[in-house]
């Protein structure tokens, strides 16, 4: 059984056997792994904080053939944003976020975007970047990795410039005009397309520009979230949760 090792992010833990954990990791170059931390409900086991959700570690592990799950037999910890998770908001904002990776990234294949995304948006917030826009920002890009984020600039129908009122088409793969749209459910806040070319054009920082106002960011993520519901065909239990307790 050879040995192994890559860089990974830990999106959660659960308990497994009688003092064993079940780790779902997000790795740079293998995509989503889960694996078997042996002892790691034992008190003062081998991996301390490491295996806390959203830390950054190199997991050195081996697997054998036609087994799902991989055997990890040490961790460090490399980076730890357990500090901001103190804060309820933000606790709950990054299970969200690691719902969505565990949802949608590929076991053993590697998606470079979506990983520096998790981490960028992790810095950013451990350095004290506004919360409500970095989740905005994440849920954009994390629709424009996965090719699902429509083009929100023309009219689907007509293709004309939307320059006043737009909706969500029906099967959210395109914006309608107010002359074109077989429906006006899901209107689109006229701030959209430009907050969504600057989240294409820019990363997140400390120093990024003032976020929009409260209604207009609150607006946009509405639209965001209704795409990320649509295509997944569910909503994330964690944003109930999030929408439930902040």
């Amino acid at each position: 059984m050879p040995i192994d090792q890559c860089e990974a992010i830990v999106l959660r833990t659960y308990p497994f056997a009688d003092q064993d954990k079940i780790a779902v990791l997000f790795s740079r170059d293998k995509g989503l792994l889960r694996g078997v931390a042996k002892g790691a409900r034992k008190f003062g086991n081998r991996f301390g904080s490491s295996l806390e959700p959203m830390s950054l570690v190199k997991v050195i592990y081996y697997e054998k053939e036609r087994r799902d799950l991989i055997t990890i037999s040490g961790c460090d910890l490399l980076e730890s944003f357990f500090d901001i998770q103190k804060d309820l908001r933000t606790a709950f904002t990054l299970s969200y976020f690691a719902e969505l990776v565990e949802e949608t990234a590929l076991s053993r294949s590697a998606d470079e975007v979506l990983y520096r995304l998790v981490l960028s948006v992790l810095r950013c917030l451990a350095d004290g970047g506004n919360l409500p826009f970095l989740t905005g920002y994440f849920e954009a890009w994390f629709l424009r990795a996965a090719g699902l984020l429509p083009d929100f600039t023309r009219c689907k129908e007509c293709r004309k410039p939307l320059a006043g009122p737009s909706w969500l088409s029906p099967k959210r793969d395109g914006a309608y005009c107010a002359d074109c749209t077989p429906s006006k459910k899901d209107e689109i806040a006229p701030e959209t397309a430009p907050f969504l070319d600057w989240v294409r054009k820019n990363p997140p920082s400390e120093s990024c520009p003032a976020p929009p106002p409260d209604a207009s960011l609150a607006a946009i993520r509405r639209t965001l979230q209704t795409l990320i519901i649509y295509h997944l065909e569910k909503e994330p239990k964690t944003l109930r949760c999030l929408k439930d307790n902040t």
